[in-house]
């Protein structure tokens, strides 16, 4: 793996972890509109799936990843005693993986493409 692509894969991996976080913590971030915590499920999930489908060739195994782990991260917050399982979460987290993954799609390749203007900046060949 290239450098750049281990860095990106490495912001993903914080990522991850951010929303990891975000999701478990006793005093989540609330969004002032209505269902404003839904809207956020969605973009996390889209930006993540977005983010890491640069990084993978089949874009079904990462959506699969992604919405088992909003499924695994509901369950999760059931259990916790100060946050609460809703299935209206996993369907904003479902609904941000899929459009994260048409995001990728209609902008494929930016991390290859990163990586040949960064090697152009420093004069190497392809």
């Amino acid at each position: 793996m290239n450098a750049i692509r281990s860095i990106w894969a490495a912001v993903g991996w914080f990522g991850i972890g951010l929303l990891l976080y975000l999701s478990l913590t006793p005093r989540p971030i609330e969004i002032p509109i209505e269902s404003g915590d839904k809207y956020g499920h969605a973009l996390a999930y889209a930006l993540l799936t977005a983010w890491w489908a640069q990084l993978m060739t089949s874009y079904s195994v990462l959506m699969l990843r992604f919405v088992g782990l909003g499924v695994a991260i509901e369950f999760a917050q059931g259990w916790t005693g100060y946050r609460s399982f809703d299935v209206k979460d996993m369907l904003a987290n479902t609904i941000g993986t899929a459009f994260g993954a048409l995001i990728a799609f209609v902008l494929p390749n930016v991390v290859d493409t990163i990586n040949t203007l960064w090697n152009r900046l420093q004069g190497k060949k392809q």
